[in-house]
């Protein structure tokens, strides 16, 4: 046993970091899995590489529980910058078809920081969660030195609903449809609209640069995720559901089929594509579905009611489509472009990270 162990650790040595952003399948099986605490009979959905949601049953409920970064940009605007940072947590909580009803958050604010900008963040959080029908319960607020924007804390939803509400690609099956809304890089997109509005008015003119900050308000995944359960989960509808962060569309197809167990086959040019986001990542040289994404929903949903479920948001104005199925596992990870068949393959690392801290030090 000891030999076996220290095989693991001399192995999680031996692994690549990724240069930056989360760490990969790889690393995390190595040295995360392996290490999670004391057993529990309760646990229904436990940590997996690409599934947001972690689900126990308390009594005769089942409850999710979602942690996240507490991600404050100031130049996005103190407000804008809030709203960001809370629909991140609840994006990922939403993907388990549980409704978030409680937040504990954690803010260890920059020395800077002042009681005017924190109020209008703490503000702009509670009406959020005032909105959605999420209670703060506990937390930690105190401002330290080496704390640093964007990263100035974390926070957990918890989900509650019944047993048969809950959603997770071990609920998938081969024949399920695939559903993107939005399209790639909307994050990617949104951010740099905001950052750099200057330059794309440059390069494309005032109303393009203004329409694309628009992207900015669709970098969440809550509405769609609220929409597409309602017209019905497992046998009746969307089977896991899944927010295409790191790595974007390409890694959250990905993550969504390994975690199901599943291969996939997925048509490119049916991927809807929201305005502006081509031109934004070919100025900054990004390929827009390798590239984070926060606010596209990657959806599994039974064969009978997937087009319902593109309908249903698109009486919430939300762009989607069936962009193809997952398969079984001895067939791949398919993907399907210009006609011809290649592998899908996970894009490890992001390249919005280090195309937007090159504009940054570009200024």
């Amino acid at each position: 046993m000891k030999e076996q162990k220290k095989q693991t650790i001399q192995s999680a040595n031996n692994a690549e970091m990724p240069e930056i952003g989360k760490i990969s399948p790889e690393i995390f099986t190595e040295v995360i899995f392996p290490r999670l605490g004391a057993k529990s009979k309760d646990i229904i959905v436990g940590p997996q590489h690409g599934v947001d949601v972690g689900i126990v049953t308390i009594g005769d409920k089942a409850v999710s529980f979602t942690t996240d970064p507490v991600f404050i940009v100031p130049q996005y605007g103190w407000e804008r910058a809030a709203w960001f940072a809370i629909h991140i947590i609840i994006s990922d909580s939403v993907t388990s078809g549980l409704k978030p009803k409680y937040l504990s958050i954690d803010l260890n604010l920059p020395m800077d920081m002042t009681k005017e900008q924190l109020l209008i963040v703490w503000d702009t959080i509670h009406k959020e969660c005032e909105k959605l029908g999420i209670t703060v319960i506990t937390g930690h607020t105190a401002r330290y030195e080496n704390c640093n924007y964007p990263m100035v804390g974390g926070a957990t939803i918890v989900g509650v609903g019944e047993m048969d509400e809950y959603v997770t690609p071990r609920l998938a099956k081969a024949g399920d449809k695939i559903i993107i809304s939005k399209g790639p890089a909307i994050e990617a997109s949104g951010i740099f609209a905001t950052m750099f509005p200057a330059l794309l008015e440059k390069k494309f003119g005032k109303d393009f640069s203004k329409k694309a900050q628009d992207i900015f308000y669709k970098m969440s995944i809550v509405e769609d995720a609220m929409t597409a359960i309602k017209v019905g989960v497992r046998e009746n509808g969307i089977t896991a559901m899944h927010d295409a962060t790191e790595c974007g569309i390409w890694g959250g197809l990905y993550e969504i089929a390994q975690a199901a167990g599943l291969g996939v086959r997925i048509e490119k040019e049916k991927i809807v594509v929201e305005d502006c986001v081509p031109e934004i990542c070919d100025y900054f040289g990004i390929d827009p579905y390798a590239s984070i994404s926060e606010g596209t929903m990657i959806a599994s949903c039974r064969a009978h009611k997937a087009e319902a479920v593109v309908k249903a948001l698109a009486k919430k104005s939300i762009k989607s489509s069936v962009v193809g199925e997952l398969i079984d596992a001895k067939k791949g990870m398919v993907l399907v472009e210009g006609g011809k068949e290649k592998e899908l393959k996970h894009p490890i690392v992001d390249p919005f990270w280090r195309a937007f801290y090159d504009a940054m030090a570009k200024g």
